[in-house]
This record gives structure tokens, sequence and C-alpha cells, in this order.
């Protein structure tokens, strides 16, 4: 090899090594510097991050500064005898929450209209006791119009609401709802700061909602959620029900205030809270908006509510009687009766119709059904798309007033002799006009369901005593021996289709045997 070539070797050699030597310590040099940066503020978190939290605490902060003076707390007074306490209604006993102690912002302990010490004021003995008992609302006219719950002020001799300057008024209920649980009142004065009304319908989960009122009494509280679920139905608050669901933290006290959104308008009011404490566990309840305003404008407008019917039983489309129907899905609701003389019967509806639409806005629901129903005014033209044996139909019916007796009660157990009824597990006698009357039942003739086995397929299936049976697969029976012939035919079926009618109306239950 030669000289030139050996020295050329060496001087690349010697770049190369000066080269990764470089590399290395600027390498070193950065990961020190990193190290360094990390050692100096190791918890430090992202101002992105921080800026993005400060952003939605100073939200919360300017809603609360908007809103609060447009936040009553409401405290009402009532004489009751001095041999008990006045209570607040509770769901009922039909509510499927009252085993897991599902109570209204009062909760169990906090029932009856209470002083802040917790114990009546004590009068007179001829006057009686004053109770009192403390919840929340928010004005809506700069005049002095208030809105809360008809829970809140039901059965008050005296109504004072405090705003948050410390102002006391006394107000006068101008008009209340126990079927939606809203109540409107009034008290004179001007300039009041007001709340807007938003909109409910355009609510979506995991929006973030604020909850205002005086929890336990203490006034101006705010607590932030989100809205957990929409459209909750069939919970037992009240007769029409299209609950928001929410997580924002409720308790005693909060019933009547305001739910409100990041634009500071009110698209709920607080209800009932599901709790086995009487506290908050995460479950709250408001009214949708839109219906607390339906029912506010129709107060101020006739002092009460008018509310339209069709005059159908509905109930809901399970995938069993879809499939006795033939329908494919699940989608509408059944109609099990039709009342004589009723908007419906007079629009052509039918016994078995499935109603898969109201003004082409489907409703699966059978509770926003009854609520699209009931909250339209008397006189109002409602176009029903309608499935009837597979075929799709468009009917007109124009609603009536709701009669005040619409609230029926719950039928009473027949009687007298009867006859067993296969493996189904019940027992029936022909219908008598004396059992008739009795069960106040609307027919001439059929069967009356007289026993039902504990645990059988018929206890299953929700039957009951008292129940007439009408039709089994769709055929008519009129009497005992005319059940057992049509049973006798079906004896090795798998199933039954039964329509059903108590004192409430008619559906269709299905009963399934399983082998």
């Amino acid at each position: 090899m030669s000289h030139n070539t050996q020295q050329k070797r060496r001087s690349t050699s010697w770049i190369t090594t000066r080269v990764v030597t470089v590399a290395i310590l600027v390498g070193g040099i950065a990961f020190a510097a990193g190290a360094a940066s990390r050692n100096t503020a190791p918890n430090t978190v992202p101002d992105n991050v921080v800026q993005s939290l400060k952003q939605t605490s100073q939200a919360f902060t300017a809603i609360e500064k908007v809103t609060s003076p447009a936040v009553v707390s409401i405290r009402v007074e009532k004489k009751v005898d001095n041999g008990g306490m006045s209570q607040l209604q509770s769901g009922g006993d039909s509510s499927p929450f009252n085993d897991e102690f599902f109570r209204r912002f009062f909760g169990d302990e906090f029932k009856q209209f209470q002083t802040p010490r917790g114990t009546p004021h004590k009068a007179p003995k001829s006057q009686g006791r004053v109770v009192t008992g403390q919840g929340s609302g928010y004005i809506v006219t700069s005049d002095g119009n208030v809105i809360t719950n008809h829970h809140v002020i039901e059965g008050a001799d005296k109504v004072i609401v405090r705003l948050r300057d410390e102002r006391e008024f006394e107000a006068k209920i101008v008009g209340s709802d126990s079927h939606t649980d809203v109540a409107v009142l009034h008290f004179n004065a001007t300039d009041l700061p007001t709340l807007q009304f938003g909109d409910s319908e355009h609510l979506q989960v995991g929006e973030w909602v604020l909850a205002s009122g005086a929890p336990f009494g203490l006034t101006h509280t705010l607590t932030a959620g989100i809205v957990s679920a929409i459209g909750r139905s069939s919970v037992g608050i009240a007769d029409y029900e299209n609950f928001i669901q929410t997580d924002a933290a409720i308790n005693p006290g909060n019933s009547g205030g305001p739910l409100l959104n990041l634009n500071g308008q009110v698209v709920g009011m607080n209800t009932a809270i599901f709790s086995k404490s009487g506290g908050y566990m995460g479950v709250g309840f408001a009214i949708p908006i839109n219906m607390v305003r339906q029912v506010y404008e129709q107060i101020l407008d006739h002092g009460s509510v008018k509310r339209a019917y069709l005059g159908v039983v509905i109930q809901p489309l399970t995938r069993e009687l879809a499939e006795s129907f033939g329908v494919k899905d699940t989608h509408g609701a059944l109609i099990g009766d039709v009342q004589k003389g009723s908007p419906g019967e007079l629009a052509g509806l039918k016994q078995g119709d499935i109603v898969t639409a109201i003004n082409g806005h489907s409703h699966d629901d059978i509770g926003r059904f009854r609520n699209a129903i009931a909250l339209m005014s008397p006189g109002t033209k409602v176009e029903l798309t309608v499935l009837r044996d597979g075929k799709t139909l468009t009917l007109t019916a124009t609603l009536k007033e709701l009669p005040n007796d619409e609230q029926l009660a719950a039928s009473d157990t027949a009687s007298g002799d009867a006859g067993a009824i296969g493996d189904w597990g019940f027992s029936a006698q022909t219908l008598t006009p004396d059992l008739a009357k009795q069960l106040k039942l609307d027919a001439e003739s059929g069967v009356v369901i007289s026993e039902v086995e504990e645990g059988s397929v018929a206890a299953r299936a929700g039957l009951q005593p008292g129940m007439l049976v009408r039709q089994v697969n769709r055929k008519s029976v009129n009497d005992l021996k005319e059940l057992q012939a049509v049973l006798e035919q079906n004896k090795d079926s798998e199933s039954l289709l039964l329509l059903l009618q108590d004192e409430r109306g008619s559906r269709f239950v299905i009963l399934r045997n399983e082998k």
C-alpha cells in the first residue's frame, strides 16, 4: 500500500471520529437539557390544558353571574290539623322506583312541610299547626311571573318568594298542573331579572348542563354535570313524562329550579331524584322546558291546562307482538282499544292498528306518543300514519278536549264459579251483568279471569283477576265454552295472542308456553 493511500485513510478515520464525537456531544447536551427541564418542573400541566379548563370554569362563573339573580327560593306555609302533618305527594304506589326509595326532592325524611329547624310551628289549638317547606323557582317576566313545580306549592295557604337581594314577596298561585308537575306564581314587582327559555328539543346526551336552586335551603347553589339521557318516561313521577336525566348534583330543595345550558338558557326544570338516601346519587330528572313552556302559556291563557285526546288505548309493540301481527320491526304504538265516539274512532282507527307516526314524526315510545297528543290544543287536526294488515294508511283525526274523568281506578277482583283453562295458569268464568257492573266493564259478553296461578305463564304475562278476555288469536270469545274451544284448538301451540280488557281499556298480551 502506498504512503499516500495510508495517509488518506488516516485522514478519513480522523474526520469520522470527530463527527461521531460531535454527534455524541450534541445528543448528550440535548438529553441533559431535557432532563434538567423535567427536573426543574416535573408536575407542570401543559398550558393548553390549563387554558381549556380555565375557559370552562370562566363559562360556569359567567353563567352563575347572569342567571342567579332570576333564581328564587320559595317558602310555603300550610295550616294543618293538630292530629297530623301535611305530606307532599310522592310518585305513588305504581312507581317502579318505590322499592328503591325513589323520592321527589323532599325525599322520605323531607316529605313533610318543615320549618328551617325541622319542627312545626305551634299555633293555638283552634288554629291547628302551621308547617312550612322550601323549594326553588325562576323568574320569566320582569313583572313577577315565576315557574316552579306543582308539588312545591301544592296545598299551600301562603307562598313567599325570596330574591337574591334578600327581598321577599308574597306570591299568588296563577295556576298549577299536577299531571305535568308545573305551577305558575306571580308577585308584584317591576324591572326584575329574568331567565330565557331555551330549546330542549335539541339537547344531546353528554351536553354540559347546570342545576340552580336552593338545596337543603342553601340559596343560590350551582352544580354542573352532563345530560345523562333524554326522553325518560314511565318512571312514575307524573302522568305526562319525557324527562331529561342529568348527573348534575340535585338535592332536596332544588325542586322547581332551572336546568341551564351553556348559553344560560333554561332547558329544563329540576323535578325529582332517584336516591336510596334522600340525597344526591347522580340520577336527577328535569322536565324539558318545551313541555314546561306549553303548560305555562296555557295557564296564563286559560288559568288551567286544556288537553287534547285521541280516545285510544296504546301499548308498546314488543318483538313478540310484532311477530304476531306480521310486522318486521317494533317501530310504532299498538292500539289495544278505541273508545266509542272518540276522535280516533271517527278518524277510522281500529283495534290492532299500529301507529308509526304523528304528523310525520315517529313516536316509538308510548310515553312520547301520549305527550304529543296531550300537549296539543283541542280542535287540532293530526295526520296519523297507520300500519294495518301489512298496508300503510294515512288517517286524519280532529282532537277533542280530554274529559275530566280520564283517570280510572283499578279494577276489582271478580268472584264466583270458574273453569280452569288448561296449562296456561288461569281460571275464568262467563261475564254476567252483575260482574260487568262490579268490574266497571263496558261489555255485554266475554270471559272474566277469576284466578291466576302464581308463577304461571299467565302470571308472567301480567294477567290479573278481573280482566276480560275478548279475543284469542284474533278470534272473539263470548263465553267460557267458546274460550275453552278456542284453546283446545290451539292446545299444541307454544304461544297465544290474547286481547284483554279491564277498567282502563284493552290491550294485547302474548302467553308464551316454553315447553
